[in-house]
C-alpha cells in the first residue's frame, strides 16, 4: 500500500522572512455565511505573504467577480514562485502537532495520495472512499480555480482506522529527533500548529508500521475526513486532464497526485460533530408543514429525532417515517425534495451558535442534528456506501486544517 500515500516533493515558504502566522490562512469551505470572518482574515494578512491570495474562500463562490478572483490566484502563484519565497523539500513527509482550540492536541503525517486509488462514487469500492455522498455540482467551479493553477494547497484530511496508533504514534516518539520546520499560532483562534520533516528512518518506520494496520483491514483503506470535493476536484482534472491527451503517459504525472495530511480516526482530539442544516428565504411555515407530513414529525419518541430552531424557540420532534438509516439522511432527502419545488436557500452550518445567530433572520430556520458515534464509520462505508452528504465535521470549525504548505501540479 505504500503506493497509494508517498512522500512528496513539498513547498514551504522561508518562515525566517515571511510570517507563518499571516501565511497561514482556514480551509476555504469554512464559514460560508459569515463574512466578517474573511473580512477580519483579510484585514490579518492585508500587505502579508499569505496563503489567502492562494485559496478562494467558498462564501465568495457565487459571486459576479470569481472568474477575477480566480485568475488573480493563479498569477499570485505565479508570482509567489517567481520571488522564489518557496523552500523545497524533496521526497518529504511532515509530521505535524496541532493544539486545537480546546486545547486537545491531534497528530497527522503528510504525504501525498495517489488520485489511481481514489473514487468519490457512492458505490466506490477503491481503497481510497468519500464517507459522505460527494455533490457533483460542486465540482466544476473548483475544477476552474485548480485547472490553470501551478500549485495545490490542501486542507484534506484522510483518516485511518488505527486504534492501538502503531503508525502516527510512532511519529511522536521519534519528533525531538526531526527537523523543526514551523511553530506558530493561528489565525483566528485557531490553536498552535507545529511541523517536524522526517528523514529517510523515520518515514521508513512510519511507511513499514502503516503497510501492518492496512494488512489487518477491509477493502476501505482510507477514509475521507474532510476535504473531499477538494479531493474530487484533484481526481476530475486529473481524469479530465487524461482523456484530452489520449497516448500520453500520466503516471508520474504531478496532476495524479494530492498532498493530504493523514489522521487517526481514534485520536481523542478527534470529535465527529454533527453538520447543521439552514434554510433561509423560505416560507418557514410551509416548510414545517411538508416536514411534517412527510417525516411525520411527532414529540413521541422515535430512533431518529432532529431539533427545529426557529425566532430563539427550539423544539425536538421524532421523524417516524425516515428515508435513511440516519436523521440526516432523512432530513435531507426531505429538503431536498421541498426545493424542488420551493424557494428557499439550503447551507451547512458548524456550530450550534452559528445555526442559533443564523436562524433569527427573517424567513429562515434551522435544524440541529445529533452526534454520529466515529467509531461507526469504516464499518458504515463498507456496509452501506457513502453516508448523505454533510452528515459529520471533524471538530469544531476554528480546528480544520489550515493552509500551510504547497505542491507543484504542473
Amino acid at each position: 500500500m505504500r503506493e497509494i500515500f508517498s512522500s512528496a516533493e513539498i513547498l514551504l515558504p522561508d518562515f525566517e522572512k515571511i510570517n507563518a502566522y499571516q501565511w497561514s490562512v482556514i480551509a476555504c469551505d469554512q464559514f460560508t455565511s459569515e463574512p466578517s470572518y474573511w473580512e477580519e482574515t483579510t484585514k490579518i494578512a492585508k500587505n502579508a505573504k499569505s496563503t489567502l491570495n492562494l485559496i478562494l474562500p467558498e462564501i465568495y463562490l457565487e459571486l459576479p467577480d470569481v472568474e477575477t478572483r480566480i485568475a488573480n490566484i493563479q498569477n499570485q502563484m505565479q508570482e509567489y514562485l517567481k520571488q522564489d519565497i518557496f523552500k523545497t523539500y524533496a521526497n518529504a513527509m511532515i509530521y505535524v502537532e496541532r493544539i486545537q482550540s480546546d486545547g486537545k492536541l491531534r497528530t497527522g503525517v503528510i504525504g501525498k495520495i495517489d488520485l489511481e486509488y481514489y473514487n468519490y462514487h457512492a458505490d466506490s469500492q477503491s481503497p481510497v472512499r468519500a464517507t459522505e455522498a460527494t455533490v457533483l455540482e460542486r465540482i466544476p467551479p473548483r475544477m476552474r480555480v485548480r485547472d490553470k493553477a501551478i500549485l495545490e494547497l490542501p486542507h484534506i484530511m484522510l483518516l485511518i482506522d488505527d486504534i492501538k496508533n502503531i503508525t502516527i504514534g510512532t511519529c511522536t516518539a521519534q519528533k525531538h529527533q526531526m527537523q523543526k520546520l514551523y511553530d506558530t499560532e493561528l489565525m483566528q483562534n485557531g490553536g498552535h500548529v507545529t511541523g517536524y520533516l522526517m528523514n529517510a528512518e523515520q518515514q521508513m518506520n512510519f511507511q513499514e508500521n502503516l503497510e501492518i494496520l492496512l494488512a489487518e483491514t477491509g477493502a476501505l483503506k482510507f477514509a475521507m475526513g474532510d476535504g473531499n470535493h477538494s479531493l474530487a476536484t484533484a481526481k476530475a482534472c486529473y481524469e479530465a486532464l487524461k482523456k484530452s491527451n489520449p497516448g500520453i503517459d500520466f503516471s508520474n504525472h504531478p496532476a495524479r497526485y494530492a498532498l493530504v495530511e493523514l489522521v487517526n480516526l481514534h485520536s481523542e482530539a478527534l470529535e465527529f460533530e454533527a453538520i447543521h442544516r439552514i434554510i433561509t428565504q423560505t416560507d418557514t411555515e410551509k416548510l414545517l408543514a411538508y416536514l411534517t407530513e412527510n417525516l411525520n414529525l411527532s414529540q413521541e419518541p422515535a430512533e431518529q429525532f432532529i431539533i427545529i430552531i426557529k425566532n430563539n424557540a427550539e423544539q425536538k420532534l421524532y421523524i417516524h417515517k425516515p428515508s435513511s438509516s440516519l436523521a440526516v439522511g432523512s432530513l435531507q432527502n426531505a429538503l431536498d425534495n421541498y426545493l424542488v419545488e420551493n424557494s428557499g436557500k439550503i447551507d451547512y452550518i458548524h456550530g450550534m451558535a452559528s445555526l442559533k445567530k443564523l436562524s433569527q433572520q427573517e424567513n429562515s430556520i434551522g435544524f440541529l442534528l445529533p452526534d454520529m458515534d466515529k467509531k461507526l464509520l469504516f464499518s458504515s462505508v463498507e456496509q452501506d456506501g457513502a453516508l448523505p452528504r454533510k452528515t459529520f465535521s471533524m471538530g469544531h470549525a476554528e480546528d480544520k486544517r489550515y493552509y500551510i504548505e504547497a505542491r507543484k501540479i504542473k
